[in-house]
């Protein structure tokens, strides 16, 4: 049942969208525990990282490059969009916090069901992460008209809740563990590491759900922004790291296309506007799209490559 579910995570993704967007109150009941489930989700996949290569892959300044392109070109790009189009300020705001966001926690899984291996996407995950502060500062100094305050000191618990500790766990497990026993037990967890993955757009999309009762065109028209603006994302990460082969491209559109908003609004709240909520929960949909689109190119690409 757990290699069944791993193999079709992708669209299963999409199912617990909608399984969410269906059942509004579910999802809401399921919001509070999502941490959990990031806390055992980060844990699980860290177990199959060699924690060395890994710190090693986190100090090398292309990760760093990586986190300036997740948060400072798509800001750039997104707040010129906005501005030829006259988007309002809310809107900017909303948008640019987005731009501002780390990469989802679960994205390393993610990549995993994809095919490609999670250490560079688990790096550059934890360099937006740890990046995100200062962009989302300068941001939100930019669009907001009014004083505001990031609570860094729940930023930095979260940090040590969610990455080093299991960096550290998942570091001394390798010590303990001989590496053949561990590759095999990890090799069950991986299947159901992606199906943890399920939680977050059922937790996230009833979010979405009481604005479509209340007021659907908006409704609509935020879950148009939602999808151009993971689009935009995704053929950004896709572009800048084309030249460094399609395995790595596609790994960096995956993880710039993911953002982790929950971690965001933790942190800033109420200074983000009124419109960040429904982006939050319009999101859901087009990220999870994302990793069934990557494999219909791998697929077209090996056909081609199996012609020539």
């Amino acid at each position: 049942m757990l290699a069944f579910l791993s193999k079709h995570s992708s669209v299963l993704l999409i199912a617990a969208a909608f399984a969410g967007f269906a059942l509004p109150e579910l999802s809401e009941s399921a919001l509070p525990y999502l941490p959990y489930v990031l806390f055992t989700l980060m844990l699980f996949t860290l177990m199959g990282i060699d924690q060395r290569a890994l710190v090693k892959s986190v100090a090398d300044k292309e990760a760093w490059l990586y986190a300036l392109v997740h948060s400072g070109v798509t800001t750039l790009t997104v707040t010129a969009i906005g501005t030829v189009f006259g988007a309002s300020t809310e809107l900017m705001m909303a948008a640019t916090a987005v731009c501002a966001t780390g990469t989802l926690f679960a994205t390393p899984a993610i990549v995993r069901s994809v095919g490609f291996e999670p250490l560079k996407a688990m790096a550059f995950t934890i360099t937006s992460t740890l990046i995100m502060p200062v962009a989302l500062y300068i941001n939100l100094a930019l669009f907001s008209a009014d004083e505001f305050s990031l609570d860094l000191q729940d930023y930095c618990i979260r940090l040590v809740i969610f990455i080093f500790g299991p960096m550290l766990f998942s570091y001394l497990v390798h010590q303990s563990i001989p590496e053949e026993r561990l590759a095999r037990i990890h090799g069950k967890l991986a299947q159901f590491t992606i199906i943890l993955v399920f939680s977050f757009p059922f937790g996230l999309t009833g979010q979405y759900r009481w604005l479509w009762d209340s007021d659907r065109s908006f409704a609509i028209t935020m879950l148009f922004i939602a999808v151009a603006i993971c689009v935009l994302f995704f053929m950004i990460g896709l572009a800048i790291y084309w030249h460094k082969g399609r395995s790595e491209a596609y790994v960096a559109a995956i993880t710039s296309g993911n953002r982790n908003v929950l971690l965001t609004y933790s942190v800033a709240g109420t200074f983000l506007g009124p419109l960040y909520l429904p982006l939050i929960g319009a999101l859901q949909l087009p990220i999870y799209v994302q990793p069934i689109l990557v494999k219909l190119f791998l697929k077209r690409d090996g056909k081609r490559t199996a012609k020539a």
